[in-house]
C-alpha cells in the first residue's frame, strides 16, 4: 500500500478540498469538492486513480456545492452523514470508509453543524477536522446550546487523536495551512478553555481577541 494524500485549494471562502487515496490499489476518495470538484478529480486522474467515494464532512452548502459536478465527473457515490440531502452512503458515528489499505474512521462531531463528521485516518494518524478545528480557532456556533455541542465534539477529537496526529482543516483561516493536535493544544486559545463557561465566554470575546492581537 502506498499513501496518496492533497490538500487542494478550492477558493470560495478559503475552502480546502482532500484527496485521500492508495496508489498500490489505485483508488481514492475526495473530500468536501466546494467550488472545484475539477481540481480534486484532475488531481486523481493525473496519478490514476479511480475515485471510489465523494465525502462530505458536512451539509453547509460551500462544501457540497462541487457534489454534482464531482459526481458527473467520476461516478462515485456521495457519503456524509444524514442530514437535509439524504446521501447515498449514510455515516454514522464510528462508521468507516475504506480507500484501498487505508481506511477513514468517521467521528460524528455536531456543533458548527449538526451533520458534522471529522475524518481520521490512524495508520498515518490523518485527522480532516472539517469545520470543527481550524489552525488557531475553531468553527462558529449560533447559539450557546450548539457551543456546548461543539465543546464536547472538540473533546472527542481530543480523546481519539494523539498530539502527534495532523489536522487539516476545511478553510485556510489559520497562520498555516495545517497543524498537528499537540501544536493546536499549545496555540489555539480555544483548546486552551479550562471548561465549557470558558469556551462560551470566549466566543463572544472572540472578536476583540482578534483586534488585540492582530488576527484575521
Amino acid at each position: 500500500m502506498q499513501l496518496v494524500f492533497e490538500q487542494v485549494r478550492l477558493g470560495g471562502d478559503r475552502n480546502f478540498g482532500y484527496l485521500i487515496g492508495d496508489r498500490s490499489a489505485g483508488v481514492c476518495v475526495i473530500v468536501d469538492p466546494a467550488y472545484a470538484p475539477e481540481l480534486l478529480v484532475e488531481r486523481a486522474e493525473a496519478q490514476g486513480l479511480k475515485v471510489t467515494h465523494i465525502v462530505n464532512t458536512h451539509g453547509h452548502s460551500d462544501h457540497i456545492e462541487g457534489n454534482p459536478r464531482a459526481i458527473e465527473m467520476t461516478g462515485a457515490p456521495v457519503a456524509a452523514f444524514p442530514g437535509d440531502a439524504e446521501p447515498d452512503i449514510r455515516l454514522g458515528d464510528g462508521a468507516s470508509v475504506e480507500v484501498g489499505a487505508f481506511s477513514l474512521t468517521c467521528l460524528h462531531t455536531p456543533g458548527h453543524a449538526v451533520d458534522h463528521l471529522v475524518l481520521y485516518e490512524p495508520g498515518e494518524q490523518i485527522l480532516i477536522t472539517g469545520d470543527l478545528i481550524f489552525v488557531g480557532k475553531v468553527g462558529g456556533t449560533k447559539t450557546d446550546e450548539d457551543g456546548r455541542v461543539e465543546w464536547e465534539s472538540i473533546q472527542k477529537v481530543l480523546a481519539a487523536a494523539p498530539d502527534e496526529a495532523t489536522v487539516w482543516p476545511a478553510h485556510d483561516y489559520g497562520a498555516r495551512a495545517s497543524s498537528t493536535i499537540g501544536l493546536e493544544k499549545k496555540t489555539n486559545p480555544f483548546l486552551q478553555c479550562a471548561d465549557v463557561e470558558a469556551f462560551l465566554q470566549f466566543k463572544k470575546d472572540w472578536s476583540t481577541f482578534k483586534q488585540e492581537n492582530g488576527l484575521k
